[in-house]
């Protein structure tokens, strides 16, 4: 996930963004926008808000996949 959330920049590199916004999240985890609501609202995804805008930071968001891979894979 991180390597393909970068933010561009005119005339120079690239900056990896920290955090996607909600559209761009659903897409990183192969979800739609509606379970990643759900998920926002019950407080099972790592989110944050910043003023009325939610972000969800990359990092955590690929700890959290990793979780809940080690949980499937343990059932």
């Amino acid at each position: 996930m991180s390597t393909a959330a970068q933010i561009p920049h005119a005339g120079t590199t690239p900056v990896p963004a920290l955090a996607l916004r909600p559209k761009e999240a659903a897409r990183a985890l192969g979800i739609g926008e509606r379970k990643l609501w759900s998920l926002t609202n019950a407080g099972e995804l790592p989110h944050a808000r910043i003023g009325r805008a939610v972000v969800y930071p990359v990092r955590e968001l690929e700890a959290w996949l990793a979780d809940q891979a080690g949980k499937a894979a343990r059932r």
